[in-house]
């Protein structure tokens, strides 16, 4: 009798706790179900290349498009703007180059570079984190194309090749 009683504690208990976590993801959602997100208004971004001064015009508040660059490649983050905008607790990467954040964890300004950074001084370990987190944001959000390195030339990119590369993400 005793171990039933418990067996059922634990059960409510487990389906309270799912309710708890994916019961109010659900409430959430319906309260804004009218509103857009910047992302779902947006049209998908044509491939091409950065300067970091181009890249700087997306950093949410001059432009309701969010990018930013991890070891030379970039994102479109506008889908994860309560993360990557203005007010968000990573909106410091936003329209700049993340990877010397995210490879040292740090979230400050001294983090970002004003010029084109090579990263050749970090080491091994801040390395491989700045290629974990080149992964995590390729399965996540849309690759748009690289960042440029001073004096390097913008690459060509076809419609053909925009469209493969976005459905291969899909």
């Amino acid at each position: 009798m005793l171990l039933n009683v418990a067996l059922v504690a634990l059960v409510l208990l487990g389906a309270y706790r799912l309710w708890v976590r994916w019961g109010r993801r659900g409430l959430g959602a319906g309260a804004g179900a009218g509103e857009e997100s910047p992302a779902a208004s947006l049209p998908r971004m044509k491939k091409r290349d950065f300067s970091l001064e181009q890249l700087r015009q997306y950093d949410g508040s001059r432009n309701p498009r969010i990018l930013l660059a991890v070891n030379g490649k970039v994102f479109d983050v506008t889908k994860g703007s309560k993360f990557y905008g203005p007010a968000g607790p990573y909106g410091i990467f936003a329209g700049r180059d993340a990877s010397r954040g995210l490879a040292t964890f740090c979230l400050d300004t001294d983090a970002l570079k004003d010029e084109y950074d090579d990263l050749s001084d970090l080491n091994a370990v801040q390395m491989e984190s700045v290629r974990e987190w080149e992964m995590q944001f390729k399965e996540k959000y849309d690759y748009v194309g690289r960042l440029l390195k001073p004096g390097e030339e913008p690459s060509e990119y076809t419609d053909e090749e925009d469209t493969k590369d976005h459905n291969k993400q899909d």
